[in-house]
């Protein structure tokens, strides 16, 4: 590319040319969404620089149903966050975890994490579960867990598709699915769109069976090389904008098929999930932008025929 060509194609990105949120196709799926279709959106706090009420109040005003957060461990800073979504009327969904690196421990951390989400009634919970590297055994172990919680309690525990979690490639969340009936998904199919380090064409079998057991969306859209795209208004990203919407379908017309609502979070995240400009670390896009635009198409898309 020539000087003149590279300056005029800075001014066309710097006009916004590639930002119309019309750039894209918004058709409608091609079944019918009925009347008694259940979607509840919720946003994320990750990369959020103020208070717990800014970010409440903010998520109101865009347009959310709710939040998903990590439950804070402090008291002061728990009756903060109920107070926030008390005072502008917002439900919310908690994640959940253990982090050492040894299972007893990381087991007893996990345990503890879900059993405290549950005791504040969320709408759900959203497990980062086990690692990469526990045995199958393990892992299940978490899932047996959680299941017994989630029946006791009527609250539904989802598994995260996340890189260096028990979910971590589609192959081995195959493996899970067809032992552990009762396991259900929170699909972030971005991460496997990076493990794998494809569109996942020659994953089909594991693909349709994960999204026959989702009942929670992290909306966020990756590609090959990465688990997010730079922006998902951009061109350049048609074809990995347009994969996702084709899994998306079909987990929403597998829930309506079932009979059951569907939540989602628009999770796209901050640098350096969200790439930057080298030495300045100027983020190339608006991460909360990003993901209310996420949820206007998710809203358009989904609302009941």
């Amino acid at each position: 590319m020539n000087r003149r060509n590279f300056l005029n194609n800075s001014a066309l990105l710097g006009g916004g040319l590639f930002l119309n949120d019309n750039y894209l196709d918004k058709a409608r799926p091609a079944f019918a969404v009925p009347a008694n279709f259940s979607l509840h959106i919720f946003a994320t706090n990750w990369g959020f620089p103020g208070s717990v009420d800014a970010f409440c109040a903010q998520a109101k005003e865009a347009g959310y149903d709710g939040v998903e957060v990590w439950l804070p461990t402090a008291e002061k800073d728990q009756e903060a966050l109920f107070a926030a979504l008390e005072k502008h009327q917002l439900s919310h969904g908690f994640l959940a975890a253990g982090g050492n690196r040894f299972f007893d421990k990381h087991q007893s951390q996990f345990e503890a994490s879900v059993e405290a989400a549950v005791k504040h009634r969320p709408a759900f919970i959203n497990c980062h579960s086990g690692r990469d590297y526990f045995t199958f055994e393990q892992n299940q172990r978490l899932i047996d867990f959680t299941t017994q919680v989630s029946e006791s309690s009527g609250i539904p525990v989802y598994h995260e598709t996340h890189r260096g979690r028990m979910l971590f490639a589609a192959h081995i969340a195959r493996d899970f699915l067809q032992a552990v009936p009762s396991l259900e998904v929170t699909l972030d199919i971005s991460h496997w769109c990076n493990v794998h380090e494809s569109l996942l064409q020659d994953q089909e079998e594991s693909v349709q069976l994960v999204l026959e057991r989702t009942g929670h969306v992290h909306s966020r859209i990756g590609h090959a090389e990465s688990p997010q795209v730079t922006d998902p208004r951009a061109p350049e990203w048609t074809e990995a904008v347009n994969a996702h919407w084709a899994w998306w379908d079909q987990v929403v017309e597998h829930r309506i098929d079932q009979g059951k609502p569907l939540t989602m979070t628009t999770e796209f995240g901050p640098p350096h999930y969200l790439a930057v400009v080298p030495y300045t670390q100027q983020p190339l896009a608006d991460q909360w932008d990003i993901n209310v635009h996420m949820m206007k198409q998710w809203r358009e898309r989904y609302t009941p025929d």
